[in-house]
Order: C-alpha cells, then structure tokens, then sequence
C-alpha cells in the first residue's frame, strides 16, 4: 500500500469509495517556509481525565476523553520537532464571550478553560489566536500574521478533527496555503466522525500524514534548503 493510503480510516471507507477517490492520489509534500498551528488545545478538552468519551461527557461536556489525552506524547514530539527547526509556532484558543465556535452545549467555564493545556505551554515567541468561530481563520488577524512570515504552507495539528480542524484546513486552502495534518496529533470526541473527516480533507484539502511522515518531510527539506 502507497504512504498516500495507509490511514487510519482504512477500516470504515469501503473498497468502492477509495476507488472512486483513486484520482485525488497525488504526491504529498511540505512547503518551503511552514508553520505550525495547534488548534484549541485548551484545559477543557482535557477534563475528566483519559476516560471514554462516554463516560467523560456526561460530566465534561467539551472534553474529548481518551482522544485527547492519546494525541498528548505525539504533539509534544511535534512541537519539539517544529522548535528544533525554527518552524514558527501558532496556538488558537476560544474567545470568551457569547459567540462559541458550534452548537454543543459545554460545562461550566472557569477563568482558566481556554488558557492552553500545561502540556503545550506557549513560549513568549509564539502566536496566540483567539477566534469566535471554528475555522482559525474566520474574524482573526491570521492571515496577515501567515503573511508578513512568508509561511507558505501550515502543518495543523489539535481538535476537533470535524470541526475546527476541518474548517480551518478548507479555509486554509481557499487562502492559497498548502496544508498538512499531523494524524496522530489531530482528535475528535467520535471516532467515525474522526476518520471519515481526515478521509475527506486528505483527498480534497489537504495533506494528511503520520507524525513519521512529517519528519521524514521535514529532514528532507532541511537537507535541500
């Protein structure tokens, strides 16, 4: 099997869709100037601990349970990776106020819900986002900030794979920016909705590939440049 097919949604997609997005099989690549940008890695994804989610959301509305916690050691591998070569940080976090990114109902929200979760502390010289709505994009100054960095292409990384994930990367796309999502690092409070979402945005909007992959990108890039 090809890099470009072996995901993890080779379970749940039958043999007749993967063939009728056999012409979306290209070559998968990182650009010459990336960022990274890790999405809504907040306390409250967090809460209640490495539980199924089921168990978890009946206390913790927004946390995404085992999910999260799964994708903590593999982020820490990215972002160390990302540090190491001077790849340019980017968090997004929610706004507080009124607005919410979708429709879930959430738990109660303390002064510190939205700070980012300790296992990912920003740095001084890191960006911070904060939006409104699910795509980093929507109402932000992200845009300008890719911009004035000469970043060419994002490696995106967080949660939830559906949602902010998603909308950001089709955003992403619309802008001109080539993207690639970091698959052990990306989670979703369902499973399904997890895996059909990274089918989707791998053969449309972006490229989706395992932590391995990244780095075998990111060494190559550094060996040309």
């Amino acid at each position: 099997m090809s890099e470009f097919k072996k995901h993890c949604w080779h379970d749940v997609i039958d043999s007749d869709t993967r063939e009728i997005y056999q012409p979306y099989e290209r070559v998968t690549f990182i650009g010459k100037k990336p960022a990274l940008l890790l999405i809504d890695l907040y306390n409250l994804v967090y809460e209640g601990g490495s539980l199924p989610v089921k168990v978890v959301v009946k206390n913790h509305p927004s946390s995404c349970g085992v999910h999260a916690w799964d994708a903590v050691e593999p982020t820490k591998q990215l972002i160390s990776l990302a540090r190491c070569r001077d790849i340019p940080l980017i968090y997004s976090t929610q706004v507080t106020n009124h607005l919410e990114a979708t429709n879930r109902v959430r738990n109660v929200v303390l002064d510190n819900s939205y700070d980012i979760h300790e296992a990912f502390r920003p740095e001084p010289d890191d960006l911070i986002i904060r939006k409104e709505r699910a795509s980093c994009f929507f109402g932000t100054p992200l845009i300008a900030y890719l911009t004035k960095m000469g970043i060419d292409s994002l490696i995106i990384c967080g949660e939830s794979t559906s949602g902010c994930v998603r909308a950001t990367a089709v955003d992403a796309h619309s802008y001109g920016f080539h993207s690639v999502i970091a698959e052990e690092c990306t989670f979703d409070r369902s499973l399904i909705s997890h895996k059909v979402s990274l089918f989707d945005l791998h053969h449309k909007y972006a490229d989706v590939m395992s932590l391995d992959e990244v780095k075998a990108h990111l060494d190559l890039r550094m060996v040309e440049f």
